[in-house]
């Protein structure tokens, strides 16, 4: 069975955010081994400088390089990534699952983004849309897609 890791700097602590990616945990139980990493945002002050939030991102960095799963396939979820389709997102579950590295890791940064450093050792940048959402909302929209693909790859209905 796949094994599917989220790695997402910063808590969620909105309780329908919670609620909505609680129940898409539930239903991957079904289809792969589906972890999430919540790691510590580093705290900035109101009006952090530019030098400020490159320490920053890159002390988040140094944590998250040690919670990626060895031999995962990383895809850094970055506004200059690539966008896909839903099809084309499940094509990739498919390309993993019959290659020789079939677990998956998503990278989701902290509200001043990812470290430069991350994303080039990324295999995938993907760009869920040009439109900036809260962090905590892509990670409820990633659980939803991820989930859509494994629907799309066995040929539910799901996906209309």
């Amino acid at each position: 069975m796949q094994t599917v890791t989220l790695i997402c700097t910063g808590k969620m602590r909105e309780k329908f955010y919670i609620s909505a990616f609680e129940e898409y945990r539930k239903r991957l139980g079904a289809f792969c081994r589906f972890q999430c990493v919540e790691l510590a945002e580093e705290r900035l002050p109101d009006d952090p400088s530019e030098g400020e939030i490159r320490r920053a991102l890159e002390k988040e960095a140094a944590a998250v390089e040690k919670a990626i799963p060895k031999n995962a396939f990383v895809v850094a979820l970055c506004v200059e990534g690539k966008t896909m389709s839903s099809p084309q997102f499940a094509q990739m579950f498919l390309e993993r699952e019959q290659s020789g590295k079939p677990d998956m890791c998503f990278l989701i940064g902290s509200s001043f983004g990812m470290d430069e450093r991350l994303k080039k050792q990324a295999d995938v940048r993907m760009s869920m849309s040009p439109m900036t959402f809260p962090h905590h909302l892509a990670r409820v929209l990633l659980a939803e897609q991820i989930y859509r693909a494994y629907q799309i790859n066995r040929g539910s209905r799901y996906h209309k």
